[in-house]
């Protein structure tokens, strides 16, 4: 299965760690975060990564060349950072069937195979990787509301009131089909194309979205403050959440497949 890595932001929040450097460089215990990203990817079987990159993409293309690690690397130039939903349109003409999707800001240590192999098992239009956060913290995520039965019915990005606590994570795979969805979606109130209007297309087209609890932690290094929690996590200066008790929930669990 082909990898897609979303690189190409500016990541003006984690300045001054992005002064001189793409996002997707800064580093975390040591080491650029989308190499996390590479090495989690080729984990759960990625055979070609395909990255977005935007923002100081010379920095990034010229470090890591046509491989990594023996798999090769394309490059997608998003000339403008108009959203998720708009970078995914880069890599159309790249894409051959189903394929991986990676933010290239998140630190995983989650079950990400389990993703893969729902893909792979069920040929579903979609499968990603979700998890419950606490409420104050929802607004910054893709936030799935749920019927009464734990049925996915819309995804609502970044919004003020957020419908629920669970929250997409950065880990997704697709068909083809999320092409279509892209071209259909019309600038967010924030002037972005949005991955999750996207998907909430696939939804309300009755396409199939399957949604896998994560196990596991992962950190979305949007702030310096995350890049700090995620090496904690990773030296073993901290115990990630999911590894204590699981996040204390406000709500009823939605049931999943």
């Amino acid at each position: 299965m082909q990898a897609v890595v979303l690189a190409a932001g500016k990541g003006t929040r984690l300045q001054p760690l992005t002064d001189d450097k793409p996002k997707a460089l800064v580093e975390v215990d040591g080491r650029p975060i989308i190499e996390d990203v590479f090495d989690n990817l080729l984990a759960v079987g990625a055979e070609e990564l395909i990255v977005v990159v935007g923002h100081l993409k010379e920095q990034l293309i010229n470090r890591y060349g046509d491989a990594y690690r023996g798999v090769p690397i394309t490059y997608a130039h998003q000339r403008e950072q108009l959203g998720l939903a708009h970078a995914i349109l880069q890599v159309e003409s790249l894409v051959e069937d189903e394929f991986m999707l990676m933010l290239g800001d998140n630190v995983f240590r989650a079950n990400l195979g389990d993703v893969v192999s729902r893909q792979r098992e069920d040929r579903a239009d979609a499968a990603f990787l979700v998890e419950q956060v606490p409420y104050d913290e929802a607004s910054r995520y893709g936030v799935l509301d749920t019927n009464e039965y734990g049925e996915i019915v819309e995804v609502v990005e970044k919004p003020d009131d957020p419908p629920s606590n669970l929250v997409m994570t950065g880990f997704y795979t697709f068909t083809p089909a999320i092409f279509h969805a892209c071209r259909l979606v019309q600038p967010s109130d924030r002037g972005e194309y949005e991955l999750s209007d996207a998907i909430d297309l696939l939804i309300q087209s009755g396409q199939t979205i399957d949604a896998i609890r994560m196990e596991g932690w992962r950190v979305d290094v949007g702030y310096p403050a995350d890049r700090d929690r995620a090496e904690a996590f990773l030296q073993g200066e901290a115990v990630p959440p999911a590894e204590v008790s699981g996040r204390a929930v406000d709500a009823p669990e939605a049931e999943m497949d």
